[in-house]
């Protein structure tokens, strides 16, 4: 059978993480940041463990007041420090509890940011593998990030977003559109099932773009967070896959 990571960004005080973590292989988690907090981060490692989760860190720029989605100007070492020490932070609590960080996964600007930006991606990408070689980077697919790490022998996961409009040249539209956002389950869904069965995404354009996805991702901030990930997990199993996150290497 087939196989899909499934991943959705917790820790950020938004909904019930411990609903949504049946349904998932992988967690994001937010590294204080943009969103959550040293005890935010050792209750989503204790929930991500006793669920059988894979645990990743989510690094953003030091935003809370605009939740890490505003971009601002960075130079790639600061870029690289902001990631090594927010992946430091969170291996902390995953190693006091007797677990092993999974992966890495930019958040909001940031992550959008390093997509377009080699600098940036080249940065992100070092962090990682100066904390642990072994570390999967999860970046937007077909992106700067992902090919940075690729470049630097990182295991990369290219990343399509389940609730998240397209543009044509396979970038996610910003966040100032309107319809930036897909509202409904079985718009999603849909989007997810050609994904999966095509490889395929159609632009908010309507272009169809051809998209790899190894991970597909969930936005946990959002109210019926939960509710989607039911909803998802079902259509990608009826697609004829299974839930499986990628294996780290040793």
């Amino acid at each position: 059978m087939r196989t899909i990571d499934f991943n959705c960004d917790l820790g950020e005080a938004f909904g019930d993480d411990a609903a949504i973590l049946p349904y998932i292989s992988s967690a994001s988690i937010a590294c204080g940041f943009h969103a959550g907090s040293p005890e935010t981060m050792r209750r989503t490692v204790a929930l991500c463990i006793a669920h059988g989760v894979a645990i990743g860190a989510h690094p953003s720029h030091a935003d809370r007041e605009n939740f890490g989605r505003v971009a601002h100007p960075i130079t790639a070492e600061d870029a690289y420090a902001l990631t090594l020490y927010q992946i430091g932070a969170l291996d902390g609590f995953v190693r006091a509890a007797g677990a092993r960080l999974h992966h890495v996964k930019p958040h909001g600007a940031l992550y959008n940011q390093a997509a377009r930006d080699r600098g940036l991606a080249d940065a992100i990408a070092r962090a990682v593998r100066d904390h642990d070689a072994a570390l999967v980077l999860y970046g937007l697919s077909g992106s700067a990030l992902t090919t940075a790490g690729e470049r630097l022998g990182l295991q990369v996961a290219h990343e399509a977003f389940a609730e998240r409009r397209y543009e044509a040249d396979a970038t996610l539209t910003p966040r100032a559109h309107a319809d930036a956002s897909i509202k409904d389950l079985p718009t999603a869904a849909a989007q997810v099932a050609r994904m999966l069965e095509a490889g395929r995404v159609v632009a908010r354009t309507g272009e169809s773009v051809p998209l790899r996805a190894d991970s597909i991702c969930l936005h946990g901030d959002r109210p019926d967070a939960a509710a989607f990930a039911r909803g998802l997990r079902d259509t990608i199993e009826i697609a004829g896959f299974a839930i499986r996150t990628m294996e780290r290497r040793a």
